[in-house]
């Protein structure tokens, strides 16, 4: 039996602590102790991209970070990404462009997406098709989000 330990974390700007065993994947912290439920379990394995969160800016699979490897980094879910109540130009995009169809993967693109616009503000669709690499959508929606990748990198801030 692993022993649960309070560990200090950061997410969407807020401090929380979180009293479980260190070895738990931040999927599990996010969703079951702090009840941020738009972080999606997938597959289990970081394959499918469901559970897609920034860690530091950086797009992670939640499924395969242990809270033990945190540190101080700073964790922004789905639910961070809009400021003040309004949605951030991804998520903008996502609705004009009718991306969603069952929704269950979208949490985990738009993080995705959201972190290669920040790295590559003006992608071409190879940027897109790379970047986009390991998110998986079994609706094939795939067009749809392309073309709101294209429309959010129009759109300022």
């Amino acid at each position: 039996m692993t022993a649960l330990s309070s560990t200090h974390i950061v997410v969407n700007g807020d401090s929380h602590e979180a009293g479980v065993a260190l070895d738990t994947p931040l999927l599990w912290v996010l969703r079951d102790v702090l009840n941020l439920t738009g972080t999606k379990y997938g597959c289990g394995m970081g394959l499918c991209g469901a559970c897609t969160v920034h860690l530091n800016g950086e797009a992670v699979r939640a499924c395969q970070i242990p809270l033990s490897s945190i540190g101080d980094k700073k964790i922004t879910t789905i639910e961070g990404l809009a400021s003040a109540g309004k949605l951030n130009r991804v998520q903008r995009a996502w609705i004009e462009e009718q991306v969603p169809q069952c929704g269950y993967c979208q949490p985990g693109q738009i993080m995705q997406a959201t972190a290669l616009l920040a790295k590559k503000p003006d992608p071409a669709d190879a940027d897109i098709n790379s970047g986009m690499t390991g998110n998986l959508c079994r609706c094939a929606t795939y067009f749809r989000i392309r073309k709101a990748i294209h429309r959010a990198s129009r759109e300022l801030g």
